[in-house]
């Protein structure tokens, strides 16, 4: 089982030195993979706040690191223009050497659709549009597409990045999302407050997709199920009342992936409270225990 890191969104604000240190600490440690959200603004009660752009920071990421897996957590695409996104999608793979993993969904938060100026409703419509012409693109078609939520005319993607197209996974649990996407995506992808941060529920949730691959025509052990897990270390910033957060010695939280990883899934990310670097050299630790088992 591969294992990454969330990096900080709006927890509370990192400035770029302190995010490039992060992503160091994490490949250094041995991590697999390094994410960010893909949100724009959030409200709450006492405060307005928001996180960095994600392909921005990704670009960037992608030029700091060299072995460590890298993607958004997941694209909202109601967010984008696909066309434009396919091209910002490309160019980090190439900057990366091909470590990009596009995760993608239909966004939910609709205060910052809101902020933004963007449409709401029929996400999941914009989503299946978008996603249809982005796949043509990253696979070098020339795309002329005419829709309700699209024009393009004899849109193509040059350069394309010499390593190809990243592979697609699908941040959804919900049925329509999954029969869109299950017959051709490479995995899927969790939060952790979908499941409660636990690992009973989280079985539960993972037998329910590998339904739902059936019911799509698609064998369940093609499919890479991924996961966030939500793990604290020292007193609490950013966790929500009910949002059970793993704690224990580097050896107990290593049991408790090694839980996770019989049940099938492939990759974890690891969202910390707090986030940083302290904690990245914390969770280090618990991923050698993990490993050396």
């Amino acid at each position: 089982m591969r294992i990454g890191v969330q990096l900080p969104e709006v927890e509370r604000v990192v400035r770029w030195p302190e995010l490039k240190s992060m992503a160091a600490a994490a490949e250094a440690a041995g991590l697999d993979s390094i994410w960010v959200g893909d949100h724009l603004l959030y409200r709450h009660p006492d405060e307005v706040v928001g996180p960095w752009e994600a392909w921005t920071v990704l670009a960037g990421l992608a030029a700091v690191t060299d072995t460590v897996a890298i993607g958004p957590l997941v694209a909202a695409l109601p967010f984008h223009n696909p066309a434009l996104l396919a091209k910002q999608v490309a160019a980090v793979q190439e900057i990366s050497g091909g470590r990009l993993i596009f995760g993608v969904g239909a966004g939910w938060n609709q205060t910052e659709f809101a902020a933004f100026g963007l449409p709401y409703s029929r996400r999941v419509d914009r989503f299946a549009d978008s996603m249809g012409v982005i796949r043509r693109l990253l696979a070098g078609e020339t795309v002329t597409h005419r829709s309700e939520f699209v024009t393009l005319e004899e849109c193509v993607i040059r350069p394309r990045s010499r390593f190809g197209v990243p592979p697609i996974i699908v941040g959804s649990n919900r049925p329509r999302m999954l029969s869109l996407t299950l017959p051709w995506v490479d995995g899927w992808n969790t939060w952790f407050r979908s499941f409660g941060n636990d690992v009973d529920r989280l079985r539960k949730l993972a037998a329910a997709i590998d339904r739902a691959c059936v019911q799509a025509g698609r064998d369940p052990a093609t499919l890479e199920k991924s996961a966030a897990l939500l793990m604290q270390f020292g007193p609490a910033r950013a966790t929500s009342r009910g949002d059970n957060p793993w704690r224990g010695t580097p050896q107990e939280l290593a049991e408790r992936l090694g839980e996770v990883e019989a049940l099938g899934i492939g990759h974890v990310q690891l969202v910390l409270d707090p986030i940083t670097l302290e904690s990245i050299e914390a969770a280090a630790a618990v991923v050698g225990a993990f490993q050396s088992r």
